[in-house]
């Protein structure tokens, strides 16, 4: 009979272990309230599912594969929850675009209004408008003050816009 097709072939094979959002060498690794909450309720989801897996005695292998990733991405969600800067946005000068803002950007060109929240590489969320402190965008516009033109390069071209609206909640 063909071996390729048996469990042990499995337990041979180091598992993968699903690496945390990017944050550059050297970089601080800001959150807001809402992002520092979200990685300790993502700690402890993750510490309920390895008790779980603790007690599951049904295949050791499986167990100790599962046990292997849960022990590595608790272990580098501990490293991201230590190294968290917390920054409060509510705390940031309302004119100008800081970590935490909410911006409001109107394109120079008849463009579409663009809004966003700048937050922690964690809490970044394309679908819930969330952008990273480090994507290119949010840099494009840190630091800008209320009314100001910047210039946004997207892909091979450049659009300006005018920052319409900042918010810190």
């Amino acid at each position: 009979m063909s071996r390729a097709f048996t469990k042990e072939e499995d337990s041979l094979e180091a598992p993968i272990i699903p690496p945390r959002a990017a944050l550059p060498t050297g970089t601080p690794n800001y959150v807001t309230p809402a992002g520092l909450e979200q990685l300790r309720a993502e700690l402890a989801a993750l510490e309920a599912e390895r008790t779980t897996a603790e007690a599951n005695r049904e295949n050791e292998a499986d167990r100790t594969r599962q046990l292997t990733v849960l022990n590595g991405r608790l272990g580098a969600l501990n490293e991201r929850i230590a190294s968290a800067r917390l920054v409060d946005p509510r705390a940031q000068p309302a004119q100008e675009v800081r970590f935490g803002a909410t911006v409001r950007l109107r394109s120079l060109a008849a463009g579409p209004e663009r809004h966003f929240t700048i937050v922690g590489v964690d809490e970044a969320s394309v679908a819930a408008g969330k952008v990273a402190f480090v994507a290119p965008i949010a840099r494009a516009v840190l630091g800008a003050r209320l009314g100001q033109r910047v210039t946004l390069r997207l892909g091979p071209k450049e659009e300006e816009v005018e920052v319409v609206g900042i918010i810190y909640a």
